[in-house]
């Protein structure tokens, strides 16, 4: 059948750069199942109820203050090391309709583990919500992609293996979800040690998580123990910090339940 060419647009190139360097990453995902009836109560309760994006970010990082593997990064320069970070930064990524095509972006979260959750929030929001061009961190994307194929690929290159730049452009840690679609991967892919992945929140609480990590970095033994560790980070913490915000009106929270 005779069709039609579709020329590679901006947000294609960036996914097929991101595509060709996390396919060289060995990913395996871990997976846990959690109960966070606790936290689900407290967010509703809220009168401006928090991402659940918001949430995992904030409650990843201050579980890799405890686990110093989640904080490293394998890298070539000057030759294969692991480098370790002291702090994360999360790379959290949102789809955008750009010209009239939807692309995929991320947003840098710095050091998520010393920002209230409210900052969080209102930095995802402005990513979610803001034009496409206005956001500094979309902008400098879609510069590099505009370039041609090798300067692009030398640039992730190098980039991803000069271990104190890296956490600046990549971040420590990535964060993909599209379960407000009723839909979840089981297997993303990412060129980072670590991305956090969740389904869809049941009605009791019941929730899937997921993390793909660099064997290189970490074995799966430490990644069970770290699901564990952010499970109780977010029935403790996490709902500390969300039931210290205002709290919706008894009548509001009544029509909201």
């Amino acid at each position: 059948m005779r069709g039609r060419m579709i020329r590679l647009s901006v947000p294609r190139r960036m996914v097929i750069d991101l595509m060709h360097f996390a396919s060289r990453v060995p990913t395996v995902p871990v997976q846990k199942r959690m109960d966070l009836g606790k936290l689900v109560a407290a967010r509703a309760a809220c009168a401006e109820r928090p991402r659940w994006t918001a949430l995992f970010t904030k409650a990843y990082a201050l579980m890799a203050r405890d686990f110093p593997e989640f904080r490293r990064a394998y890298v070539k320069l000057p030759w294969p090391h692991l480098y370790e970070y002291p702090h994360s930064n999360a790379t959290v990524i949102i789809e955008r309709d750009y010209r009239g095509e939807s692309g995929l972006f991320s947003i840098s979260v710095k050091d998520p583990a010393r920002q209230p959750l409210t900052d969080i929030g209102r930095q995802l929001h402005h990513a979610s919500t803001a034009p496409v061009d206005s956001i500094k961190d979309f902008r400098r994307t879609m510069q590099f992609s505009r370039l041609p194929l090798p300067l692009r690929r030398a640039f992730w290159w190098i980039c991803l293996n000069f271990a104190r730049q890296r956490g600046n452009y990549f971040g420590t840690f990535g964060v993909s979800v599209y379960s407000a679609l009723n839909a979840e991967s089981l297997h993303p892919l990412s060129p980072l040690t670590t991305l956090l992945n969740y389904g869809v929140m049941s009605r009791d609480g019941q929730l899937d998580v997921r993390i793909m990590y660099d064997h290189r970095v970490m074995n799966g033994a430490t990644v069970a123990r770290a699901l564990g560790r952010l499970e109780e980070i977010l029935n403790t913490t996490m709902v500390e910090e969300v039931r210290a915000l205002p709290q919706a009106s008894l009548g509001a929270a009544t029509t909201n339940a």
